[in-house]
Formats: structure tokens, sequence, C-alpha cells
């Protein structure tokens, strides 16, 4: 399994305009840089594709093929005039070392077995296995107290739907189970005010439609006033980490 169908394009560019600059920065400094790559630019497989907006953003960069369990999604990216085909990460279609990159975004916290999609990817790969963005609930800061009260509720709510709210955690030791050498970090996810008031309705939307029926009604409405109130003050903060690892084969 990879992105369910209910992750909307809109989140998805939502999540391109958050993190696509640092994306291209791992491109650029980590991967592009390295002449162990055949010239010219490097070929690259993006599993779990979705409708190809990531390998829209680095097709200027990457010769860059997408695979997709969805249909939809597949048929979505071909006609975005991308390369994509329908298959499944952790069984991925293709020959040993048929790419100098495999990467993926926000596909491992949606697959049944992330080690055994991370070893697929190792294996189509000739040098890189890149994970541009996997998230960790566990390490979510939120202010006010009443909006950090439904943290819970949002990992449920993604456990229910078959995903693992804490993958970004476990992206380092899934590398080396895979016999790569890993870089680690986490990618600045922190809004400045004004970033902040643009993104307000849409993220309390979005957390309102993922907590769902969990928490009653008077809960919900706590919650949206003490953000409503700290949004108008300036003291409303949400960090959720955003984990990315570069491993790389020996």
């Amino acid at each position: 399994m990879t992105k369910p169908s209910v992750t909307s394009e809109e989140q998805l560019r939502r999540q391109l305009a958050w993190l696509g600059e640092s994306w291209h920065w791992i491109m650029r400094t980590k991967v592009l840089r390295d002449r162990s790559c055949d010239d010219g630019r490097p070929t690259a497989l993006d599993v779990g594709c979705g409708p190809g907006l990531v390998m829209e953003m680095l097709s200027p960069l990457l010769d860059v093929k997408g695979v997709d369990i969805d249909p939809d999604m597949v048929r979505t990216a071909n006609g975005r005039g991308m390369d994509a085909v329908q298959g499944d990460a952790m069984d991925l279609p293709f020959e040993d070392g048929s790419f100098d990159i495999s990467y993926c975004s926000f596909t491992l916290l949606w697959v049944k077995d992330p080690a055994l999609a991370m070893k697929e990817m190792a294996r189509v790969s000739r040098r890189y296995v890149i994970c541009l963005a996997e998230p960790d609930y566990g390490g979510r800061i939120c202010h006010p107290k009443e909006v950090a009260d439904l943290d819970g509720h949002l990992t449920d709510s993604l456990i229910e739907e078959g995903a693992d709210p804490f993958i970004g955690r476990r992206l380092a030791h899934m590398m080396e189970m895979a016999g790569l050498a890993v870089d680690q970090g986490v990618h600045s996810g922190v809004w400045s005010p004004s970033q902040m008031r643009e993104e307000a309705e849409a993220e309390w939307s979005s957390i309102s439609k993922a907590v769902g029926n969990r928490a009653d009604e008077r809960t919900m409405e706590r919650a949206r006033s003490a953000w409503d109130k700290a949004l108008a003050d300036g003291s409303l903060f949400l960090f959720n980490p955003m984990f990315y690892a570069i491993g790389r084969k020996p």
C-alpha cells in the first residue's frame, strides 16, 4: 500500500510548498555532486509517486520514472506528462540496479511493510536511496494545550487508516538494515507568523477532519476557540518532525 486515495492533491501541493526547497537542496548537494552517477541527469525512481507532483518538480534535475499502486494516480501522473507505471513498493517491477537513485516522499508512512519497501528501493538503485520526508507524530509540539490534546486522536486516526505515524524515527535503522550508509536529518518545519496566518484555516480543517468523531463537540469547540485566540495573539505554534534520510550503497 502507498498513499491512499484520501490524500488530496491539494494536501500534496501544500506539502510540496513547505518542503520542495529542502528537497531540491538534498538532490543538489547530496546527489548531483556525486560523479559516480551516470553522466548527464541521473536516473531516478519515485516510489509512491501519486499524481506526479514531486516528479514534475525534480524532472529538471533527474530523469525520473514513477511507480504507484493506485492506477488512478498513475493515469494522473502520466496525464501531467510524467512517466509512471503501476506497481507495489514492496515488490517493485524493475530489475536490480535499474536506477541511479530511488526516492520516496510520504510513502513509507502508508506501506504495510516499510522495511521490505526500503530493501526493494535499495535493490533497484545503483547508488542512492532517499526518503525525502516521513513524519513522526510522536515528536509533535503544539500550543495551545486544547489543540495539543487532540494529538492522540490524530495518531489514532492514522493508525486506523493503516499508517505508521511514527515512521520518521525508523528511517535510519531501516536503511542500515538494507545495507546502506545513512545521513539523516529533520526538515525545518516551523512556520513564521505570516505563514501561520496563511496556513491556519487549512491546517485546522486538516486537524478537525482527521479527528472526526473521536472528540466530542464541546472538546472541538474549546480547541477551535483556543486556536483562534492563539492565532490572534501570535502564540499559535505547531511543529511536526519531518525526517529525511539519504542512504548510499557501498
